[in-house]
């Protein structure tokens, strides 16, 4: 599993540097965001292990992103490390509906006027990941105004995805 996070990494490490050479852009900071995987930890003078599905390191001064959807904010936090949330914090704003289930019920034609309002290009991405599918990230931020301190904010202009083979990427 380490070895996978370390390629994700490597992989992550190697977008971010084609972006900013194709901008012609220095990156002032990188904000590692590993979630949905699983890390030795200190808990208690036990070593464990800490699974995060769903969730992201928030540990004291440790920076995270916090992502919404294709057409919502997403946050640069710092962690708190409040114990009792096992240093942890929302990996992203969580789905209201299931990937099947947004495929099933959210139309591709939705989908694109919704993304042309919000002045969104989407270069990848299929109808699960549809804005519909996700909760309110300010409600979600809200409730978690304890386990991170927000440094700034971002809004979407350009998304890629992995996709799913949907109509969404058309």
């Amino acid at each position: 599993m380490n070895l996978a996070g370390d390629f994700a990494s490597a992989c992550h490490h190697q977008i971010h540097a084609r972006i900013a050479k194709a901008l012609g852009e220095k990156p002032a900071v990188m904000v590692e965001n590993h979630h949905n995987f699983a890390w030795k930890e200190m808990h208690n003078g036990k070593e464990v292990i800490v699974h995060r599905k769903g969730a992201t390191p928030a540990g004291k001064g440790v920076l995270g992103v916090i992502p919404g959807s294709m057409t919502a904010p997403g946050f640069i936090v710092r962690g708190t490390g409040v114990v009792e949330s096992i240093a942890s914090a929302s990996h992203g704003a969580g789905r209201v509906m299931s990937r099947t289930k947004a495929k099933e019920t959210i139309s591709p034609s939705v989908v694109k006027k919704h993304l042309e309002e919000h002045g969104i290009e989407l270069i990848g991405g299929g109808i699960d990941e549809a804005p519909m599918a996700y909760k309110d990230i300010a409600t979600v931020m809200a409730s978690q105004r304890e386990l991170v301190e927000v440094l700034g904010s971002f809004t979407p202009k350009i998304v890629r995805m992995c996709g799913d083979g949907s109509a969404a990427e058309d």
